[in-house]
């Protein structure tokens, strides 16, 4: 399978996710997709093989500068598995901030923002939802 492919199937795994934690996310089938990580574990599986293809084709990756991770990013597997990295990691916050959200109970439709800005933009739609918790935790 090429990596083409396989890019194409790990974001046609994700994305259902997405659309069910966004839509339905209290439905028993996602419960238990968040529950047993399944989709995450999926794309930690994808992760695993490519990242050592990388190293095997590339060698032992560096990380200590910008310019050597920039370096990462030209060969095809390294860049793959940056994607599924980041569709996984994504994907676990996304599943957290839920968990988190059954203790607050933030509303679905304020949620909804927070697990877009998280799909699309990671680190925002969790600080999205961070201030959302704070002010609903100030509240009670």
């Amino acid at each position: 399978m090429s990596p083409t492919q396989v890019f194409s199937i790990a974001g046609m795994i994700t994305m259902p996710m997405w659309i069910l934690m966004i839509l339905l996310p209290k439905w028993k089938v996602t419960r238990f997709l968040i529950d047993y990580k399944v989709i995450p574990i999926a794309l930690s599986i994808i992760y695993a093989v490519y990242i050592i293809l990388a190293i095997q084709i590339g060698g032992w990756m560096d990380f200590g500068s910008l310019a050597s991770v920039m370096a990462l990013f030209t060969e095809e597997h390294a860049v793959l598995a940056g994607w599924v990295h980041y569709l996984a990691f994504d994907l676990v916050v996304g599943m957290w901030i839920l968990d988190q959200n059954k203790k607050v109970g933030i509303h679905q439709l304020l949620m909804a923002p927070c697990l877009f800005g998280t799909f699309m933009f990671g680190p925002m739609g969790f600080l999205l939802f961070t201030i959302l918790k704070s002010l609903k935790q100030k509240q009670s």
